[in-house]
């Protein structure tokens, strides 16, 4: 389980993350939402390491990892799917997938059937560069080349941006999927209330770097939350 607690976080003088606090179990889906600009994607940095927070503690079961480095968090099972998808453009497909081998042993550097089943359109494009795929292909293969690493933690920070409909409901649908193996928590930053809360298991609502509502997606008041999303 991902522990994160009491976290505050700074960019030169602005505290842009405040007491901040979430957990996330295998096999649920806690979803984080809020406006452009309150701090989900600090968060989710902070989370897999790309920047140090000066609070708190963020812990994966019982180890503290808030002192790791990003390279031994992925070693651990940490893997994210950043915003703007950022596969690389001039390697074909299969060499954006083999880019996941990173953190692996030797062992397991192996491209699983499952992530051809997962995103069949994959297997047909192995040969294209990544940058010939339309949006919705790009986030499809940053998703599978995330779950090459075999992560205990899947970080997704707003996967449905840009995309078009019919391929939003094929990664709600790999999404589910995912969580229902029961071996992966799944921490997904959305702004898109519908698909959010067609998958959440659990919902943390952040305004101005603080956590302003949270609570299992039974008991959150959809009216309330929707609030803090309106412009």
């Amino acid at each position: 389980m991902l522990n994160v607690e009491g976290i505050h976080l700074y960019y030169g003088a602005s505290h842009t993350l405040r007491n901040v606090s979430l957990n996330a179990e295998p096999g649920k889906i806690t979803c984080v939402l809020g406006r452009n600009g309150v701090g989900k994607t600090s968060l989710l940095r902070a989370i897999m390491g790309l920047k140090d927070i000066q609070r708190g503690r963020i812990a994966w079961g019982e180890t503290e990892v808030s002192r790791l480095a990003p390279h031994e968090r992925a070693r651990r099972g940490f893997a994210l799917v950043p915003q703007g998808r950022e596969i690389f453009p001039r390697l074909s497909v299969l060499e954006n997938l083999k880019t996941g081998f990173a953190p692996l042993p030797r062992s397991l550097q192996t491209i699983e059937d499952e992530i051809y089943e997962l995103f069949p359109v994959l297997k047909s494009m192995l040969g294209r560069r990544g940058g010939d795929l339309s949006g919705g292909q790009q986030q499809q293969l940053a998703i599978a080349r995330a779950l090459i690493t075999r992560p205990k933690l899947l970080i997704l920070d707003e996967p449905t941006e840009g995309i078009q409909p019919s391929i939003i409901k094929d990664i709600e649908r790999v999404i589910r999927k995912l969580a229902e193996r029961g071996d992966m928590a799944i921490l997904l930053v959305e702004q898109y209330f519908d698909f959010a809360s067609a998958l959440a298991d659990k919902f943390v609502v952040m305004e101005r770097g603080e956590v302003v509502l949270a609570g299992d997606s039974g008991a959150v008041d959809e009216e309330e939350v929707r609030r803090y999303l309106t412009v």
